[in-house]
């Protein structure tokens, strides 16, 4: 039953001749009668499975609906341009979907997350315990009103550093930052449309490259951003591997 429900949901969430209106209102009537009962953050955790797709919020499970096709490619490539960058500085560990994050009254299933080296001991089998040090969501029509709403205000109260809300339908990334007031203020692209992180040392994202398609190849991209240290890492590689 459950699989047959997951798989209507991924119907559901792709592009169709199907109303708009009547497609979200499918969605919420097959969300809602596949929604549990109240249970702690343990039975959660014995509850859900690796293809339960939901969150726990105060208590209560939430389920949402499968990624899209653009979603998972965007997601992708941000995880391969990333965990590749954080790997050959050693800076710590990114962590893809579906994986949790357990703050103070929830746990979050975000896109994208980025766990510092000091923060490692954070991670279990299970969950990330504690907030990361970024976290990437990719805004999807069912998911917009609660990474833009619940989470974001979440994620602020929870003091997780730098914040990115990628829209691919309108082809806008939002990147917000802690201030000294603990409140996230939006932090805008450079002249060049050019945006650097503040907790992944030295990283940064060309944001055009996010809407290409296909995406640019990664290793073009961890060339322009790596530079040299990602070109000798290339070239040590290729000697281990007996190529050089």
């Amino acid at each position: 039953m459950r699989e047959a429900k997951n798989q209507l949901l991924e119907l559901l969430s792709e592009p169709s001749d199907l109303d708009e209106n009547v497609r979200r209102e499918l969605l919420n009537t097959l969300l809602a009668s596949s929604r549990p009962r109240r249970m702690t953050f343990e039975e959660f955790l014995d509850w859900a499975d690796e293809d339960t797709l939901a969150e726990w919020v105060n208590g209560e499970v939430i389920l949402s609906t499968p990624a899209s096709r653009q979603h998972q490619e965007l997601s992708g490539f941000l995880y391969k341009v990333l965990s590749a960058y954080v790997d050959v500085h050693k800076l710590g560990a990114v962590l893809q979907a579906p994986f949790l994050m357990k703050l103070a009254h929830s746990a979050r299933e975000p896109d994208l997350l980025y766990i510092a080296k000091d923060n490692l001991k954070r991670i279990s089998s299970a969950y990330l315990d504690g907030p990361a040090d970024l976290v990437i969501e990719i805004i999807s029509p069912e998911s917009i009103g609660r990474d833009r709403g619940e989470k974001f205000y979440e994620y602020e109260q929870a003091a997780i550093p730098e914040y990115w809300l990628i829209d691919p339908k309108i082809e806008r990334g939002e990147f917000y930052r802690l201030d000294q007031a603990g409140k996230y203020q939006l932090v805008n692209p450079d002249s060049q449309g050019i945006y650097r992180s503040n907790k992944v040392q030295d990283f940064w994202l060309r944001v055009d490259w996010l809407w290409q398609d296909p995406p640019p190849p990664v290793d073009d991209v961890l060339l322009e951003v790596g530079g040299e240290s990602y070109a000798e890492h290339l070239i040590k590689r290729l000697r281990e591997r007996g190529f050089l």
